[in-house]
């Protein structure tokens, strides 16, 4: 069965995003980012939105810096920076991990800082990521989890062509109120089918 890793650390050029590895320069605005009590809530990082408007401590600081310094380290995952392609901004990240070389399937995440949310990005960076997954990882399956209060980011999912395959009834807990966990996939040759209607 296929051995992939996750050496290679491609640079993506869309319309308007660039996905590229991490550089220096990104971590503290991605401290910034992740601090954003409604990207901890949607990211499950919180139980309750009074964590989600504490700010990381100078440990928790020195931890995120450390773990984006050795994001290019990995084989095992892939982490790419979203950046403006006009400004160089970056706006958040995209993450291919829990590779499964039985199935050669993997697992998919996003965050986008909520000042860029509603404009397309997102869709665009995560459009050009799958094709990358698809198209020359040659992965099977891209197989993601979206909490059930996330409504927005399952339109952009189904949009894409990622289809429901489950539902974990009330697996998180946020504000003492339970929250369905469900899980989308999306299969290669769906993909496929998806680019041939588009070329139509």
């Amino acid at each position: 069965m296929n051995q992939l890793n996750f050496v290679k650390k491609p640079i993506i050029i869309g319309n308007r995003v660039i996905l590229r590895p991490f550089e220096s320069q990104d971590i503290e605005p991605m401290i910034t980012i992740l601090n954003e009590p409604e990207l901890k809530k949607l990211t499950g990082s919180v139980t309750n939105d009074r964590d989600a408007n504490i700010e990381m401590d100078e440990d928790e600081r020195k931890r995120v810096e450390d773990w984006y310094k050795s994001r290019n380290d990995q084989t095992d995952r892939l982490d790419l920076a979203i950046v403006m392609k006009e400004t160089n901004q970056i706006i958040g990240e995209l993450v291919f991990n829990e590779y499964d070389d039985c199935t050669n399937n993997v697992n998919f995440r996003v965050l986008i800082s909520q000042s860029y949310r509603n404009r397309g990005l997102g869709s665009e960076a995560i459009q050009l990521f799958v094709q990358y997954g698809f198209e020359e990882l040659c992965l099977h399956k891209i197989s993601l989890e979206v909490f059930s209060f996330n409504p927005r980011a399952e339109r952009v999912y189904t949009k894409i062509g990622f289809k429901l395959e489950g539902i974990k009834r009330e697996d998180f807990n946020y504000n003492d109120e339970y929250i369905d966990t469900k899980i989308y996939g999306l299969l290669r040759s769906e993909y496929n089918q998806i680019i041939r209607e588009m070329k139509i």
